[in-house]
C-alpha cells in the first residue's frame, strides 16, 4: 500500500503543534511528535528539516487557518474583533503557540509583516473613505484592535495561557466578548480630537 505522504505530513503538524504549544520550541521532543501522529521521526527531517523549521511551519499553518477562519473586515473591525475573540475561544492554545513564538523567536518572520502592512494599507484606506476615525495612525489602530480581542487570553487565571477560557461560563464568555466589540467599536471610532 502507497504512504500517504500529506495526511502523514498533517498529522506530524497536528501533534508539532500539540508538542509546540505545550512546551516551546526548547522543550519540545520529536520523538514525541512522531509518536503522537503515528509517524517515524525521519520523516519530520525528511519533510520539514530541523525542529525550528517545523515550528515555522506549524506557526504558517495556524496563521493560514486563522486567516481563513477570521477574515480581515476593514469595514467592521468591531466584529473582526469579535470574530477573532471567537477564534481564540475555539483554540486557545493558538495564544499560547504565540506566547512560546515570542519568547523564543522574538523577530518577525515568515508572512506576518506582509500580512499586518496589507491590513494596516486597508484601516488607512478605511479611514480616507470615512469608514474609521482618522484619530489614530492606522498602524497604532490596527494594534488596538488586535490586542483587545487577545487581551482576556493573555490573562491566565490559574497561570496557565492554553487553559484560559476553558472554566468560563457562556454568560461571561458571551460577556468579554461584548467588551471586546463595544471597545473596539469605540476606538475605531474615536475622533481625531479623542471624543
Amino acid at each position: 500500500m502507497p504512504r500517504n505522504s500529506s495526511a502523514t505530513k498533517a498529522r506530524l503538524l497536528d501533534a508539532a503543534f500539540t508538542e509546540f504549544a505545550a512546551y516551546g520550541i526548547a522543550g519540545a521532543r520529536v520523538d514525541r511528535i512522531a509518536e503522537a501522529a503515528g509517524a517515524n521521526k525521519r520523516l519530520i527531517y525528511v519533510y520539514f528539516g530541523n525542529k525550528e523549521q517545523l515550528f515555522d511551519a506549524v506557526l504558517q499553518r495556524a496563521m493560514t487557518e486563522g486567516a481563513e477562519s477570521v477574515p480581515f473586515d476593514v469595514d467592521d473591525l468591531p466584529g473582526y474583533a469579535g470574530a477573532i475573540f471567537d477564534h481564540l475561544v475555539a483554540r486557545p492554545d493558538l495564544m499560547r503557540l504565540r506566547l512560546w513564538k515570542l519568547l523564543e523567536r522574538p523577530s518577525v518572520t515568515g508572512p506576518e509583516p506582509d500580512a499586518f502592512r496589507r491590513k494596516v494599507a486597508g484601516v488607512a484606506d478605511a479611514q480616507q473613505r470615512g469608514v474609521l476615525a482618522p484619530g489614530m495612525q492606522p498602524d497604532d489602530l490596527l494594534t488596538m484592535v488586535l490586542a483587545m480581542a487577545q487581551a482576556w487570553f493573555w490573562a491566565a487565571e490559574d497561570g496557565d495561557p492554553g487553559q484560559v477560557g476553558h472554566s468560563w461560563s457562556p454568560e461571561r464568555l458571551a460577556l468579554h466578548r461584548s467588551a471586546v466589540v463595544e471597545a473596539a467599536r469605540r476606538i475605531s471610532q474615536r475622533t481625531a480630537e479623542g471624543s
